[in-house]
This record gives C-alpha cells, structure tokens and sequence, in this order.
C-alpha cells in the first residue's frame, strides 16, 4: 500500500524536475502577485490531466493524436510569449495580460501535460498499483514542485528588473513553443 503513493511520488517529482512545465510555472508566477490563484490553476490542470491518465490509463493517446496535442500547446505558447513580449509594463494590470494568473496557469498546464511524460507515467503506475494511491501520490509530488516554482518565480521577480524578466519570460515562451513543433 505505501509503496503505491511513494513509488509514484518520487517517480513523477523526479521526472517533473527541471521539467519545461515548472520553468513555465516559475515564470507565470513572476508576472503577477496573484500566487494563489495561479498555483490553483496549476494543481487543477495537473488533477485533470492525471486523473484522466489514471482513470483511462494510456488509452487518452488513442483518442486525441498526440502531435495535434503538441502543436495546439505549442501554438500556445508562442502566442503567451508574444503577448509577453508586447505587455506595456507601465501599467498595473500588464503583469499577466490573460484573463487571470488561475487560468494562465490552467491553461499551460492543460495544454502541456497531454501525453507528456508524467501523464504516461500515471497511467503505467495506475495499471500496477492502486490507482487511487497512485494519483495522490503524483498530485503531491506535482503540487510540491509547483509550489517551489512559484515561490521561487516570486523571488526572482522581486530581484530582476521587470522589463528585462518580461522579455526573459516572453522568448522562453516562444522557444518553448517552437520547441513542440521539434521533439
């Protein structure tokens, strides 16, 4: 019974470590003060994205072509690096041009974890062990490391210069996105 909420626990943070959604995550949470609500959006992508893997196992791959997933999430990025990139940071309400730092978060995080890694891992994990024990223990991993992100995005907004960590923000988007198009 342990072993089907830690083998996943330490599986999925090991693999989601230094992983392109937690530098997102970091960024995302540099561009508002809302940290609360952004973190929320994130934790509830990640529930729906590996409750699906761990409900349906790998049989989500089948139903949505992975390089479709890939290309909407990529375009999506490239489209949040834009907007980035052409926020006027001379008012208030520029931090986070998209509705809401929630649905930012939701939304990357949606759009990015189908058939990424982690979700595959999930829906292995769910075949062997138990698959209840198996999606709280990925859900704490992810929620830890989400965590850390966003502590760690406020920190570092808070010491780099706005408009330079705007245009920071703004091309690692981009690449991100141009990335999907390429792995």
């Amino acid at each position: 019974m342990i072993a089907d909420l830690l083998v996943p626990l330490v599986a999925i943070g090991l693999a989601e470590l230094g992983d392109k959604t937690q530098l997102s995550i970091l960024l995302l949470s540099s561009k508002t003060t809302r940290h609360s609500h952004l973190l929320l959006g994130v934790i509830l992508a990640f529930l729906v994205v590996d409750g699906v893997a761990v409900l349906v196992g790998s049989w989500i791959t089948s139903i949505v072509p992975i390089n479709l997933v890939k290309m909407v999430s990529g375009v999506l990025f490239v489209i949040f690096g834009v907007l980035t990139l052409r926020a006027d940071d001379t008012k208030e309400d520029s931090r986070l041009r998209f509705n809401s730092p929630f649905v930012s978060g939701f939304a990357i995080i949606f759009m990015m974890e189908w058939g990424d890694k982690t979700q595959i891992a999930s829906a292995l994990f769910a075949a062997k062990y138990d698959p209840l024990m198996v999606l709280a223990g990925t859900m704490t991993a992810l929620a830890l490391l989400s965590t850390a992100a966003v502590y760690l995005g406020r920190i570092v907004s808070t010491r780099i210069n706005r408009k330079a960590l705007t245009k920071i923000a703004g091309i690692a988007f981009v690449l991100i996105g141009v990335s999907f198009f390429f792995l």
